[in-house]
């Protein structure tokens, strides 16, 4: 009794074990492009970059604290010295004190100058967000679209593993009986081990797929995805036509570019506040001096400033000159770049757009009635097996050419989303 409880405890784990390393979801591409905005850390990440730059603009908005200095404190009676007024009941008779505050005052705008660098690093940050989310976004629909590609192959030998298999348990039976030769069953047999290594093979690079998806949306290593949406072409049509409405749209849309023209904006500013660090800043100084004067409670104002001889900030100044003309040659270089990519990413898709065209609407669902109607007369044995093998070669090439046709063109209609900046 107790081997028997122990068995069925042991059984509940290892199926509870099964369970917890397979457990599949299905989603849809909508779905996954939710969970991913959601979960993805990258995304997170970035979003608290631009919460840091925020924080970064509300520093520069404070003023710098005033300074005090408290000196020329005795705490001892000198000889000679003069009688003062007690501070205290019974203390300060003899007690000298001196007191200042300072406060630091920038000149030449640099406080406003320098907020508005931040204000403009901020807008970089975000820039810099629908970057990644661009780069991570293309990314994410070509894993799925490479998941759901693999889904349908593997769909694809499933069904002929199945077929064939129950040809080969007939051709077993007629073997066992004499009625075909040992050389016809080995071809057939064959042939089903070659589709199950394909089968494995695909397998292998789901699990590559899956890992890559699984990183992207945040998802633990015991989900396995499913995808739900099945592998069809891009709907919409793409022509020449619209080639420079795209390519203004990325001018005005594409996260690199805006990137690109908001750290023109920056070095620019930059330069101003440069410019005005070469102006000294003030310190206003307020100070009291007790019994160190010929007055014994003595308040004084006082300004005080560096003196530009040795240093105008020269140096820093070129630099930033310098800075603001790289940033405008980046700019035409990211510029040029961007026209060039969009025109090859459209050219792309435009030719695999006519070679997927150049197939019958209906040559998909041909192919799959001829290869039941030669399944049906190889049983009966009215074509040959060389026939058979023949027709079933060029039919499991034409459904890949099909399915890597429709995966090469959603990849292209992917690519010019992302050259464009958004989608089309």
């Amino acid at each position: 009794m107790k081997k028997f409880v122990f068995i069925l405890i042991l059984s509940a784990f290892v199926h509870l074990s099964f369970a917890q390393i397979s457990d599949t979801i299905s989603l849809s591409r909508k779905e996954a492009e939710a969970l991913f905005l959601d979960k993805n850390f990258e995304i997170i990440l970035q979003r608290l970059e631009i919460s840091q730059a925020e924080a970064r603009v509300v520093q520069a908005k404070l003023w710098p604290n005033p300074s005090l200095g408290i000196s020329e404190v005795n705490l001892w009676h000198s000889r000679g010295a003069e009688e003062l007024p007690l501070l205290t009941k019974n203390w300060g008779k003899y007690t000298q004190i001196s007191a200042e505050i300072e406060q630091a005052i920038q000149t030449a705008g640099k406080r406003r100058k320098n907020i508005e660098l931040h204000k403009i690093e901020v807008e970089g940050k975000k820039y810099e967000l629908q970057e990644v989310l661009r780069e991570l976004k293309k990314s994410l629909r070509n894993t799925i679209t490479e998941i759901s590609y693999n889904q349908s192959q593997q769909k694809l030998y499933k069904n002929q593993i199945s077929s064939i298999e129950k040809l080969t348990r007939s051709y077993k039976n007629q073997l066992k009986e004499g009625n075909i030769s040992r050389a016809e069953y080995v071809r057939l047999k064959a042939q089903e081990i070659e589709f199950k290594k394909d089968l494995i093979s695909l397998k292998q690079e789901m699990e590559e797929g899956q890992i890559e998806l699984k990183l992207l949306l945040m998802l633990p290593s015991a989900i396995y995805i499913k995808v739900e949406d099945e592998l069809e072409i891009p709907h919409g049509k793409i022509t020449s036509l619209n080639l420079s409405k795209w390519i203004e749209m990325a001018k005005e849309n594409r996260p690199d570019l805006l990137l690109s023209r908001n750290n023109e904006k920056y070095a620019m500013k930059n330069l101003e506040l440069q410019k005005a660090m070469k102006t000294p800043d003030l310190g206003l100084v307020i100070s009291y001096d007790r019994g160190g004067n010929i007055m014994r409670n003595f308040v004084g104002f006082g300004v005080s400033f560096d003196l530009p001889i040795f240093d105008r900030n020269k140096g820093n100044i070129q630099e930033a000159k310098i800075e603001v003309t790289k940033n405008a040659y980046e700019t035409q270089k990211n510029i040029l770049k961007t026209e060039n990519e969009i025109v090859s990413a459209m050219q792309n898709f435009i030719k695999t757009e006519e070679i997927y065209h150049e197939l019958d609407e209906k040559y998909e669902s041909i192919l799959d009635e001829l290869l039941r109607s030669y399944e049906k007369n190889f049983r009966l044995r009215n074509i040959s097996m060389v026939e058979y093998m023949d027709f079933l070669e060029s039919y499991m090439s034409n459904k890949k050419i099909i399915l890597d046709t429709k995966k090469e063109l959603k990849h292209y209609y992917e690519n010019l989303q992302y050259v464009v900046g958004q989608d089309i």
